[in-house]
């Protein structure tokens, strides 16, 4: 990362005909416990009696099975290839594999290659996802940047050609995105990939006539994913950098909250407030000229209740915009905490929403347990060396299931019993 270098069951491998099914979420379930008895995960393991030997047959036959994938990513077959690509995901976003994979990295980098040039759809956009979690995985430094160099022109040659398939110019805008977080080395490129972006999402800024630019759904969807990305770079900018990112872009940016897409406003107002927090750190006094109609054009979206919209939709934008507004306005943040394992995390600032936001959207469901167990995703988010925790003493930190359960049903209790004698009251009132 430029802020900060630091190096750091049995089946059969899918031939031309086989088929290798992917992870399914009980297995990457399993898979993710059986790994690193050490760590909370770990206990639920311990609570089912597995032995230290069934644990090392789960352990080796897991390893047999990543193999497998690996070497059918090259098979003829696209169904089999799209097969080993979805199983190495799973296996990446659930399990910490750095010392597996570290010495097969070269051989999933190429695999990845091969798919994102010569795959369709589908296969180019679970490739692009497999590069992303092949880098959270490597962390940052020499590994993760050999891959990445060799990965960075492909995806900047899908994302800038037209005829491509839609959906992997989407997802190669959203990983692009993320591996230049993880595993570029140098800001200067840094800067050149955010330009890529900004050739993409200012297509659909509202021109100066005020006319609106014919964008079709998927295309701004495209946008969308680079605006996106484009706000997760800005996070390691240089403070002069910003100065003049926000010269240029923040007079335009609020031309997209017009947009008839709600993710493509919802993108827009989260990028501006992000904006905002970074130039009040750089200068608290921070002013910007057109700052009232701003506020009031967020006012408007975060108590938007035009008919026309849907109401998921109309709900979850003002949800955002009031967040937005608040940010814009008195440069507050809503915090969020997040609880893994013993610990927790809060999420503080647009900063840390908008880096914890581009992780979750790779590891999805694994992203406590890569908050636990990942040293590189633990330095991104301050939180030290991966805790040891001792399986017993966790064990008594941990109430039963009946234990809750009667916990529960006497607060239910309680609650009825208060609630009662309330309504009484308020009938002997009403009838007074």
């Amino acid at each position: 990362m430029p802020r900060s270098k630091r190096k750091g069951g049995r089946g059969k491998p899918g031939g031309q005909h086989s088929v290798v099914q992917p992870f399914s979420d009980e297995d990457a379930s399993i898979e993710t416990l059986s790994h690193c008895s050490s760590l909370s995960d770990s206990t639920s393991t311990a609570e089912e009696g597995l032995s230290g030997e069934t644990e090392d047959v789960a352990q080796e036959d897991f390893q047999y099975r990543l193999k497998a994938f690996i070497d059918s990513t090259v098979d003829k077959s696209a169904k089999t290839r799209q097969g080993a690509l979805d199983g190495l995901k799973t296996a990446m976003a659930t399990k910490i594999l750095h010392e597996f994979i570290l010495e097969r990295r070269m051989t999933i980098s190429d695999s990845i290659e091969r798919c994102l040039k010569k795959g369709k759809g589908e296969e180019q956009c679970a490739a692009a996802s497999l590069a992303c979690l092949l880098c959270i995985q490597l962390g940052s430094g020499i590994e993760s940047e050999e891959v990445f160099k060799t990965l960075k022109p492909i995806f900047k040659t899908i994302l800038a050609d037209g005829a491509a398939n839609i959906q992997a110019r989407q997802a190669c805008a959203t990983s692009l995105g993320l591996c230049t977080l993880v595993a570029e080395d140098d800001i200067l490129d840094v800067y050149a990939t955010m330009e890529c972006f900004e050739s993409l999402f200012t297509r659909s800024y509202i021109r100066d006539d005020g006319s609106r630019p014919t964008v079709n759904p998927q295309t701004t969807q495209l946008h969308t994913n680079a605006l996106l990305s484009w706000a997760l770079l800005l996070t390691i900018c240089s403070a002069s950098q910003i100065k003049t990112i926000l010269h240029k872009h923040l007079p335009r940016l609020p031309r997209l909250l017009e947009s008839d897409d709600v993710n493509l406003r919802i993108a827009a107002g989260e990028t501006i407030a992000l904006l905002f927090e970074l130039a009040r750190d750089i200068d608290p006094e921070f002013d910007f000229d057109n700052w009232e109609p701003l506020c009031d054009k967020l006012n408007a979206l975060a108590t938007d209740c035009n008919k026309h919209r849907a109401k998921t939709d109309k709900r979850k934008q003002r949800s955002v915009f009031r967040d937005v507004l608040k940010a814009v306005e008195e440069g507050e943040f809503q915090n969020e905490t997040i609880r893994f394992g013993t610990e927790r995390m809060v999420i503080d600032s647009w900063v840390r929403k908008r880096t914890y936001d581009a992780f979750r959207e790779f590891v999805g469901a694994g992203m406590n347990y890569h908050l636990q167990a990942n040293e590189f995703i633990r330095d991104v988010f301050e939180l030290g060396p991966p805790i040891l925790i001792d399986s017993t003493a966790l064990k008594a930190m941990k109430s039963s299931r009946l234990e809750r359960h009667l916990y529960n049903a006497a607060a239910f209790k309680a609650r009825t019993k208060a609630r009662s004698k309330f309504r009484d009251k308020r009938v002997d009132v009403g009838e007074f």
